[in-house]
């Protein structure tokens, strides 16, 4: 952590969304922030307002050099990270039977290697401080997927398990990992949502479906914002936080139904081992 009583976060995709909301309520709250983006001059009314507090880093995750540009910028500035915040990411919407190869790996190279990626690299920094906290923004998706998300969702399901992974090797080291479950929130994120190229006629009515439910957006941003904030001031951060009561919910009732799966199977389950072994043991 940094020496003063306030804490610096780098964020990115900070131009809009969550990202924008959660720098302002940052700089609200009197923390500095290395605010990244494609665009930073999207980020100028925040420069004019915070000109003491907010360095704007020209970022795009999918490139490695200026991953470690940024890490470098932002330890020039302020000399050490306390939080990073991975947002920077897009939806696609379409069965996944509709998108191309080319369609599918660069979903995967924004929203996990760019995760997967800025996070490797802020950690020598939070390992020689040892302290530090790193908030994932997953989604409801990222944990109940649906038809026409799958490949979004899929991307969100590999976060959560690094993060999963990355909390057990870090937390030792005195460095917090969180993932953030929102639902539907009203963002500009239905209005950059990546559709196919070549749609099949056959999915119209599931892709339909799922359009109109991510059109619906209940979630206030901003209170999404003060949430994470929360997250990164408790003494006992949570390694998942659902925000939105569509995303507390609906894990709920996925968690409830994989229970009752699997109990239902458990005697299939325990009838593969070799006879007289017993269940359980470890040589």
């Amino acid at each position: 952590m940094s020496n003063s009583d306030t804490k610096v976060w780098l964020i990115t995709g900070s131009s809009s969304g969550f990202g924008r909301s959660l720098v302002e309520a940052v700089l609200k709250k009197g923390d500095r922030v290395v605010a990244t983006a494609r665009k930073p001059e999207q980020l100028d009314d925040l420069v004019q307002q915070y000109p003491e507090t907010i360095h704007p880093v020209r970022l795009d995750v999918t490139n490695p050099q200026e991953i470690q540009a940024s890490i470098k910028s932002a330890l020039n500035q302020y000399a050490c990270i306390d939080v990073l915040v991975n947002n920077a990411g897009y939806a696609t919407l379409g069965a996944i039977e509709e998108f191309s190869d080319e369609d599918i790996r660069r979903q995967f190279e924004t929203n996990f290697f760019g995760v997967l990626n800025m996070t490797r690299a802020v950690l020598p920094t939070m390992r020689k401080q040892r302290s530090g906290h790193i908030l994932n923004i997953s989604s409801f998706a990222g944990v109940v997927a649906f038809g026409g998300l799958g490949i979004y969702s899929a991307t969100k399901f590999a976060i959560e398990g690094i993060s999963e992974a990355l909390v057990q090797e870090v937390k030792p080291l005195g460095i917090n990992v969180t993932l953030i479950e929102p639902g539907t929130f009203q963002t500009n994120g239905a209005a950059s949502v990546i559709t196919p190229k070549q749609p099949i006629a056959e999915y119209a009515a599931t892709i339909d479906s799922m359009q109109a439910a991510i059109v619906s957006q209940p979630g206030d941003p901003a209170k999404a914002a003060v949430a994470m904030i929360q997250v990164v001031e408790s003494d006992n951060p949570p390694l998942r936080l659902a925000l939105g009561e569509d995303s507390a919910n609906g894990i709920a009732q996925k968690l409830d139904a994989m229970k009752a799966e699997l109990e239902a199977w458990k005697s299939v389950s325990l009838s593969t081992a070799f006879e007289g072994e017993t269940v359980g043991a470890r040589n």
